[in-house]
């Protein structure tokens, strides 16, 4: 049977005359100088994440144009519509805390409006998940485009990348090895153009996940923001989305799949990409009923080599990536390991993508061939033991070496206001061999899980030239941060998990090798501890209003991607 579009007539507004809705409707709508031949197409929504707090996407008004061009190319009528944006540095407590709120008005919008597909314009971190969960769940045909990584600056004859390099000079600042006049400088040169962080971090990540998993077109998700080509896949997206308006499909959840998400896993480990990768995937995995097995992602990381040579595990920038083939380089190299027969918006499988020849050679002096990698096990794994029986995440890619296997004394910060106000005390308990562990990060604490599972060197230290220590809590780390860092740790401390009942002096044993991460007390103790906490009543207090109040309630851990409890799609 042939699909026919319903255009504006699609949703129309109740009120009990379905020809006064549509003639009203259409009535409302020639008030913006739309003529009723115009509003007889096909509808393509164009919903976009700008705002003046999210320098990323600063670039999406010619992003829109070029994307309605190829809309009106292909005879539909596109209609730009906002929804929230996430601008990663710009949100308190932390862009997480709203990416599930991003969805939802996403899915809200998608399914309330009259539109017969969607292009979604996403870029910075939590916009990308937030867009793709939204627009699994209204399950419209949709079709995304990324914002694409910003260009590199220079410094002193160096270049220079968000946010790596933002990194490693302040660590350096902190430690007394940089000036003040020059971290000043260096302020105004890391982050020079439109477009999401210069490195593998989870902007780009994502990027490359949604590209693996079939929602944006084929080559898109490395390309520069200030790339001619960004425009051009914009026009070839919405051209795209015109036709998927005609035909009705396909609709994102024949594209998201089980395969497509364990393709993008695969890749993930294969770019020993961000560590919030994990999470995101684990919910656009609720979205479609499916839940990640962290013992499964171990025996894959265990044999998918790293590839790309980029920061913050290699020396690379996404510029580099993209010239040197981006993700079809990748995705050649792994194919043996990815299940060709998932497929895309374009309706092509992978399989049939990768049998084509390729355009241009791949630079395999930033992507390696399977035979030469960057390192020969993936740049992620998952942790168990008794500090962490539900799970924890280590990029192991991005970790000192002789700290992978390592015990030692914990020195513990019971919650972000600790860790600031003690951290740099000179009379501090704690030397190099020492486990900095932070609690009360994680998603149902006041701090909503941000970004502080990096936590600083302790300045005495730093001053004498350490560089890295272990490091371990509930909250997240940066794609763009490095060192031994492990994450994300299951139950959160604020729940009660074995987390909050570590106490300094305490040892704790790390080895990547087995997997694991163990608190060595003795199981007598912490049940005493534990019942002293329960007493203590150190639970967290729900906020008493919206959605702080909404978030608290009904966000899940960790492993299963922090999404709300009533949004996952139980089959």
């Amino acid at each position: 049977m042939t699909y026919e579009p319903k255009g504006l007539e699609s949703g129309l507004t109740n009120y009990g005359d379905r020809d006064f809705s549509r003639y009203l409707r259409r009535s409302f709508a020639k008030s913006m100088g739309y003529t009723g031949a115009a509003l007889d197409r096909p509808i393509v929504g164009i919903c976009s994440s700008e705002s003046g707090f999210n320098n990323c996407h600063r670039h999406f008004p010619e992003m829109i144009e070029a994307v309605k061009r190829g809309v009106l190319a292909a005879g539909a009528l596109p209609i730009v519509f906002p929804v929230i944006s996430l601008g990663e540095v710009f949100l308190s407590p932390t862009s997480l805390v709203y990416r599930n709120l991003m969805a939802m008005t996403v899915e809200e919008m998608i399914r309330a409006q009259p539109m017969d597909s969607v292009v979604l314009l996403g870029g910075c971190d939590k916009t990308v998940p937030a867009m793709l969960m939204g627009a699994i769940s209204a399950n419209k045909p949709a079709a995304m485009v990324v914002a694409g990584p910003m260009m590199t600056g220079r410094h002193r004859g160096e270049r220079l990348g968000a946010c790596t390099d933002c990194r490693r000079f302040w660590a350096s600042f902190r430690a007394g090895r940089v000036p003040a006049d020059e971290i000043e400088q260096i302020e105004g040169r890391l982050a020079v153009t439109a477009g999401t962080c210069a490195v593998m971090g989870t902007a780009s990540t994502m990027a490359l996940m949604a590209e693996t998993m079939g929602m944006i077109l084929p080559g898109s998700a490395a390309i520069p923001a200030v790339h001619a080509d960004r425009l051009r896949n914009c026009e070839e997206t919405g051209t795209l989305a015109a036709q998927m308006a005609k035909t009705g499909g396909p609709r994102p959840r024949e594209i998201v799949t089980p395969a497509a998400i364990r393709n993008a896993l695969r890749v993930l480990l294969g770019v020993s990409g961000s560590t919030n990768a994990v999470i995101h995937l684990a919910a656009i995995a609720g979205r479609i009923g499916m839940k990640l097995d962290l013992e499964e992602f171990n025996r894959m990381s265990d044999e998918t080599p790293v590839l790309v040579d980029l920061k913050p595990v290699g020396r690379g920038y996404m510029e580099d990536f993209h010239s040197a083939g981006g993700l079809e380089g990748v995705l050649r190299a792994l194919s043996p390991k990815l299940d060709p027969t998932c497929g895309s918006i374009t309706g092509e499988t992978l399989g049939a993508r990768l049998s084509r020849p390729l355009a241009d050679p791949i630079d395999h002096g930033v992507i390696r061939e399977a035979t030469d990698p960057v390192a020969p096990e993936g740049g992620l794994i998952a942790l168990r033991g008794s500090l962490a029986p539900e799970g924890a995440i280590l990029k192991r890619a991005a970790a000192t070496p002789g700290l992978l296997e390592h015990e030692g004394r914990a020195v513990v910060f019971t919650s972000l206001e600790d860790l600031a106000e003690r951290i740099d005390a000179q009379d501090l308990d704690v030397t190099a061999e020492d486990v900095l562990v932070l609690q009360n990060a994680g998603p149902r604490s006041a701090s909503g899980m941000p970004e502080a599972g990096y936590l600083p060197i302790p300045r005495k230290l730093a001053a004498q030239g350490v560089k890295d220590m272990v490091r371990i809590s509930d909250a997240r780390m940066s794609g763009t941060a490095f060192g031994t860092v492990v994450l994300h740790v299951a139950p959160e401390a604020s729940g009660g998990g074995p987390l909050a009942l570590v106490r300094d002096g305490d040892r704790i044993r790390l080895s990547a090798r087995e997997k694991r991460i163990d608190l060595l007390v003795d199981a007598v103790e912490l049940a005493r501890r534990a019942a002293a906490w329960a007493k203590a009543g150190t639970q967290t207090t729900a906020p008493k209003r919206g959605y702080a109040r909404l978030y608290h309630d009904h966000v899940l851990p960790a492993p299963d991607g922090c999404d709300f409890d009533f949004l996952r799609d139980e089959g």
